[in-house]
């Protein structure tokens, strides 16, 4: 699944369109690289997003296409 469709779906970035522009400034690592918007993300990937001073790190624990919003934090885990 592309990167910026996953922190969609997750809900960890509201937008899509917001998630590219976080990934086209930089703001976004997986495994410690900075990604592109449309680079392809497993399970097991570590994710590193950046927002002003405060820094998110969690691992991804599951791919799906859609889901509930009650679901959405099930997809990954807070390091």
């Amino acid at each position: 699944m592309r990167l910026d469709k996953f922190l969609k779906v997750s809900r960890i970035i509201k937008r899509r369109t917001v998630a590219k522009e976080a990934c086209e400034k930089g703001l976004v690592q997986i495994n410690g690289k900075t990604a592109k918007s449309s680079s392809e993300v497993k399970i097991g990937d570590e994710l590193t997003l950046t927002f002003g001073e405060k820094v998110i790190r969690c691992r991804i624990t599951d791919i799906r296409e859609h889901v509930l919003k009650d679901d959405a934090k099930d997809l990954y885990e807070v390091i």
